[in-house]
């Protein structure tokens, strides 16, 4: 049986192929095919040109067609590599705080913060954590995520990470869309740990780690390094530990202080994620090094503080990926287009600077190599907006609504 599809006409395809690994990025440089389209197998695009010269090697050789009858700009399904969508409550007493006038930092400590929503999350059950980040996955999807990065991280003992990561796991295996596991146990240190910060990483190395491994639960750590959470002396040595088993690795790093990106560069971790607080100094640094920032402006949004100084680490020959950072506390909107339009708007960051932020970029920071561009031989994960221009979509801010998208060449929802 003869599986081959072409899919098309598409007023632009934005290929997002041909472009810079790090770096500025002029939209000058963006591949635009007009009236292009794609002939997709079993998940993966095979071509890419023309639909017209597409056309007529289907003709030939019996190809179906999904003919798309409306002006349509596609570009590859995004990616968000950094959510915290697994959780239960809410914190809208945290938003009203701070704008009353509270901190971040004086709201955790008067019990509100990741620890509120600890306590939520415990005693959610394994079904109804899954439940909960299912509707959010189907959400996310149809605003044009293919691929979405989710924490643990609000369990923060042995047996609830456990059930975070299975929650998450048994969500990404129900869902269309691809969920890749993170494990946050290091948000912050749990108020009913009794021993050091040492103490509870080491825990976490002796009990937790084994069972992932053992569970295959997930292969990506993280941790808060930050001022109420985790020194960068302690979380070096952790994830020293975990590159020794073989994990990859990511920093929430330099979000109220610095500290955090210099550890992801000494850890050689695969990226370093807020950077609100970044001086010259970090970004200096990051721009010698590997390790990928990704923005969140989220929680810049959400926390009504800077943005993280993108234009500077672009111009200093840093990578960058944009992230939603959706979580109940500090970045409840998760809207990952609104967020990049309007940090696009503050950072002065060109549209191809945002989109590769949300394609291939991001996939980078989620080491998978395998999507993020519109080519031969990726994933047929595509998504499709209802314009002629691919300047309206951020010009709109979010308002702009994917039309369709793709997920492995298949229509999702």
């Amino acid at each position: 049986m003869n599986t081959h599809k072409l899919i098309g006409p598409f007023r632009q395809l934005v290929s997002m192929d041909h472009l810079p690994k790090k770096g500025p990025i002029r939209d000058e440089e963006l591949t635009i095919i007009q009236k292009g389209g794609l002939i997709v197998n079993n998940g993966i695009i095979l071509e890419v040109g023309t639909f017209e010269s597409l056309y007529k090697r289907c003709t030939k050789n019996n190809i179906s067609v999904d003919y798309q009858e409306t002006d349509l700009v596609v570009l590859p399904g995004l990616i968000d590599a950094h959510t915290h969508m697994c959780f239960a409550g809410s914190r809208a007493a945290d938003f009203a705080s701070r704008n009353n006038g509270k901190s971040y930092q004086e709201i955790a400590r008067e019990g509100g913060g990741i620890w509120h929503t600890v306590g939520h999350t415990r005693k959610a059950s394994q079904t109804q954590l899954a439940d909960l980040l299912l509707q959010r996955l189907d959400r996310q999807l149809n605003m044009g995520i293919t691929t979405m990065e989710v924490k643990s991280g609000y369990g923060l003992s042995v047996p609830e990470e456990l059930k975070m990561l299975n929650a998450i796991r048994s969500a990404g295996l129900k869902h269309q869309a691809d969920v890749i596991p993170t494990c946050l146990a290091a948000h912050i240190i749990p108020k009913d740990f009794t021993g050091t910060e040492e103490n509870y990483l080491n825990h976490l190395l002796e009990v937790l780690v084994p069972k992932i491994k053992k569970q295959k639960l997930s292969n990506r750590f993280d941790i808060f390094v930050e001022q109420g959470a985790f020194r960068p002396e302690s979380a070096l040595r952790f994830l020293n530990k975990l590159r020794e088993r073989e994990f990859d690795l990511t920093v929430h790093g330099d979000q109220f202080s610095t500290g955090g990106s210099k550890v992801a560069i000494a850890a050689k971790a695969v990226s370093v994620d807020h950077l609100e607080a970044s001086g010259p100094a970090e970004i200096e640094c990051l721009s010698k090094s590997d390790v990928i920032p990704v923005a969140l402006p989220g929680a810049s949004i959400g926390l009504g503080c800077s943005f993280a100084p993108v234009r500077k680490l672009l111009d200093k020959g840093c990578s960058l990926a944009i992230a939603s950072d959706w979580n109940p506390g500090s970045a409840p909107q998760g809207n990952l287009i609104m967020q990049a339009s309007i940090l696009s708007t503050y950072e002065k960051l060109s549209a191809a600077e945002v989109w590769a932020g949300l394609t291939f970029r991001a996939a980078k920071a989620l080491k998978l190599p395998d999507r993020g561009i519109l080519k031969k031989g990726y994933l047929a994960d595509i998504v499709a907006f209802p314009c002629t221009d691919f300047r309206e979509i951020l010009y709109h801010q979010g308002m702009l609504k994917a039309k369709k998208v793709w997920k492995k060449g298949q229509v999702a929802g």
